[in-house]
């Protein structure tokens, strides 16, 4: 099994990229965001893969980071849901997206994705809202790895548009953590975390905790 590569950018195509890992060139799929964060030809990039095995087909799809792999493997798991459509879900939303969108129930931002219509995006909100919280908490940025040529590191943050996204999901995992060191539990805190990143990008650890638990705080 691939779990993750580092090369360079041969090229790019509108669903795939060639990543040359010394001397090899690998096809990996990925969605729009990812393909749009990615640097130019010729200059380092790694990703996390997954490889999806066929009788007549090997597809080897490339994510920024470990959250949105694992968002890739559980709405696989959904029925209805292939790899193009779990391409399409985290093309438009990212993978900070589908988290707060299934930690909040919102079946309508999963709809938005194209090919899946309302009924596919009920069922992946019902099946994977438990998980939520689990795969919220993996949001933190991953270790180096040494590239092609064993001299620079390189990270799957190096991407410049995927660098934001792993700040956010750090800042998301810290304090969905935070939350369950005070007792919530781990669904609601999912939920207030997700919405006060959502009505925030940009805030940090300290003040999605403040917001998420003025969220939690007694109604009245």
């Amino acid at each position: 099994m691939i779990g993750r590569i580092a090369g360079r950018v041969d090229y790019r195509a509108e669903d795939h990229a060639l990543i040359d890992v010394r001397g090899v060139g690998y096809l990996v799929y990925c969605n729009e965001r990812t393909l749009q964060a990615l640097p130019g030809a010729g200059e380092h990039v790694a990703l996390y893969t997954d490889l999806l095995v066929r009788e007549d087909n090997l597809q080897l799809f490339g994510f920024t980071s470990l959250v949105e792999k694992e968002w890739h493997r559980l709405l696989m798991s959904v029925q209805g849901i292939g790899a193009k459509a779990s391409m399409a879900i985290l093309g438009t939303l990212g993978p900070d997206g589908v988290g707060r969108a299934i930690a909040l129930g919102d079946w309508h931002s999963v709809k938005a994705a194209k090919g899946i219509g309302p009924k596919t995006a009920q069922r992946v909100v019902n099946e994977l809202k438990d998980k939520a919280p689990q795969v919220m908490a993996m949001g933190a940025a991953p270790a180096p790895v040494v590239d092609t040529d064993g001299d620079d590191p390189v990270t799957p943050a190096e991407i410049p548009a995927a660098a934001a996204t792993l700040a956010g999901s750090g800042a998301q995992a810290e304090a969905l953590s935070a939350l369950g060191n005070l007792g919530y539990a781990p669904g609601e805190a999912a939920g207030a975390v997700a919405q006060a990143a959502g009505d925030a990008p940009e805030a940090d650890t300290p003040a999605l905790i403040r917001a998420a638990l003025k969220l939690l705080a007694p109604k009245g």
